[in-house]
């Protein structure tokens, strides 16, 4: 009968562990599902949004946000493409953190170059927008 129970126990706690492994999963999943997306003027190209919900001041206080970009015509190989991008907001710079195509999937690279814009009116927009809030 000892066997018996010993078992019944171990079967419960796996459950309960199970069950809290779940609950926690779903909880990180539903907090990156909240944005407050906030668009710039559209170009040829598609559109860029940046999500308000997303600042935070890096340590050099630079500015990471995270922005996606939809392109105007999509196929399986066009899907939305997000970016966690670093502003520099007094050299008008940026760089891309992290690219991928959902949120779960991330490989932060925070060494990665500073860019210039070189006239890209969407990233242009992302930077102002985000530098005139932070100001």
């Amino acid at each position: 009968m000892n066997k018996v129970n010993s078992i019944h126990f171990r079967n419960i706690i796996y459950l309960f562990l199970s069950i809290i492994v779940s609950l926690c999963i779903s909880i990180k999943k539903s907090d990156a599902l909240l944005h407050e997306w906030v668009g710039v003027p559209k170009s040829e190209y598609g559109e860029q949004l940046w999500d308000r919900q997303s600042i935070k001041r890096n340590e050099d206080g630079s500015v990471r946000i995270l922005s996606k970009f939809i392109p105007k015509t999509k196929s399986e190989i066009t899907k939305d493409i997000l970016y966690t991008m670093d502003i520099n907001c007094f050299e008008k710079s940026f760089r891309d953190v992290d690219v991928s195509t959902d949120e779960v999937n991330s490989n932060f690279n925070d060494f990665a170059d500073w860019q210039d814009p070189n006239g890209d009116k969407l990233i242009l927009g992302v930077i102002s927008q985000v530098c005139r809030l932070e100001n």
